[in-house]
């Protein structure tokens, strides 16, 4: 890894001394921030005090030998992820493994995951991998590995058991809505995750599909682009952009991605814990099939950079917004290495904004046009609960009130005699192809 992982931006001072000593427990010096009340700051030391009463207990009377290092790490990343769930702590291993996987090639089973009520629960499989081949679904619940239920482990215990060499077994158990919990056997790969490809549909318009934002994303976007050129003399019919069931990733490959399609302006804003902790990110000058439209494929598995790309798109008049409701997730993890052999934290840092100034955080993106894979009668829609991130525990609520919008009956859905696979992308290049959407989402015809 050549990365240099200093305050690394994704979408996920003084330091506390605690030194062990017999059974006391004491606290180094303690720097306060200045602007924190006194009684606010007197409450924080007295809590600290217990927290080292109960650790120095533990040590002292608990009915096994504690393991003390394993102990301060849960206590450490039991803090951070009682604030929001994408923040915690990672330890150097954990660090290292997080490396790797956003590096784009990594040994594993191929799921974007979090974690809710004790149980790990899937954001989205990624594509060609043996997850996504199982038909492992956007809000599965995996409620054990290998026969061993997954209450009590932390999300990175849970990571680390799905991971292992290539070839070997893995058994999990899903809880999927509306059915009993199943197994189902896996063998982990190398997951030498391509996170782009494209191809050609009918009638000159090309297909390009991100499956998540890595370090290689914007690269194999601009192969991806180049052979779409080359397969039409340099200007397709149509473009077709998926981000379905892609959980996220690189806050600056989510800028670049949007800056192939933008000339100059503003892709996405963050904003900070103070007014002055601004950062605004513009497109360079130049697009990509200037003048051609495009159309941007989103669900519920869309989530966080996927939204800033669905955000800016749609904002800035570039594409038609297709599919249905993103995920929500509209915060920004700076992940903060902490020195040698030390870990790092995944702390959110700020919040995003699309270029209208809007925070999707707990709401998502809204297709223009919405269109679901599935036919729903109205008494299946009453049923159905979609997942996102206003579910999460302790996640954050979007600041100016709103609320995700209650589900209805979709614009369009497939036929009941529809026998194809895929009626979302069939619906987007039909559009393209008849010119119902235009080089701007704001001049659809008819």
């Amino acid at each position: 890894m050549t990365e240099d992982w200093n305050m690394r931006s994704l979408l996920t001072g003084a330091a506390l001394g605690i030194v062990l000593g017999g059974s006391a427990v004491g606290f180094s010096a303690l720097a306060w921030p200045q602007e924190k009340p006194a009684d606010s700051r007197m409450v924080t030391y007295q809590q600290l005090e217990l927290f080292a009463e109960i650790l120095a207990r533990a040590r002292q009377d608990y009915v096994i030998e504690v393991d003390e290092k394993a102990a301060m790490e849960s206590a450490i990343n039991g803090m951070l992820t009682s604030l929001d769930p994408h923040s915690g702590y990672l330890n150097p291993d954990d660090f290292r493994s997080m490396q790797v996987q956003t590096s784009g090639e990594y040994g594993g089973l191929g799921i974007e995951v979090t974690m809710e009520d004790g149980f790990v629960k899937v954001i989205s499989p990624m594509d060609g991998t043996p997850a996504a081949r199982a038909g492992i679904q956007p809000g599965d619940l995996i409620t054990a590995i290998n026969g061993k239920p997954i209450i009590g482990q932390t999300l990175n215990d849970a990571v680390k058991e799905m991971r292992g060499e290539k070839g070997t077994d893995i058994l999990i158990t899903i809880l999927r809505a509306g059915e009993d919990p199943f197994d189902v056997t896996l063998t982990r790969e190398v997951i030498e995750q391509k996170s782009v490809t494209w191809k050609m549909e009918k009638n000159d318009v090309g297909y390009l599909r991100i499956s998540s934002f890595n370090e290689r994303t914007t690269l194999l976007l601009e192969e991806g682009i180049e052979g779409i050129s080359k397969a039409t003399g340099g200007r397709p019919k149509g473009l077709i952009v998926d981000l379905r069931n892609n959980g996220g990733g690189l806050l600056d490959q989510a800028v670049s991605v949007s800056d192939m399609f933008l000339s100059g302006g503003e892709v996405v804003s963050t904003q900070g814990r103070r007014a002055s902790d601004v950062e605004r990110y513009n497109a360079r000058t130049g697009e990509v099939f200037k003048g051609v439209p495009v159309i941007v494929l989103i669900n519920g598995g869309s989530a966080s950079a996927s939204e800033i790309v669905a955000g800016a798109l749609k904002d800035r008049g570039r594409a038609t917004i297709i599919g249905t409701t993103s995920f929500g997730k509209g915060s920004v993890q700076t992940v903060i290495p902490l020195g040698a052999d030390r870990g790092a934290i995944r702390l959110t840092t700020a919040r995003y904004y699309t270029p209208s100034g809007r925070s999707i955080q707990a709401l998502g993106i809204d297709p223009d046009i919405e269109i679901t894979n599935s036919r729903l009668t109205e008494e299946e829609l009453a049923k159905i609960k979609r997942w996102s991130e206003a579910d999460l525990p302790h996640a954050l609520a979007n600041e100016d009130g709103e609320t995700r919008h209650e589900m209805k009956m979709p614009d369009e859905q497939p036929p009941e005699d529809y026998k194809g696979e895929d009626f979302q992308l069939e619906r987007a290049v039909q559009m393209l192809k008849e010119g119902t959407v235009t080089a701007s989402a704001f001049q659809r015809a008819g």
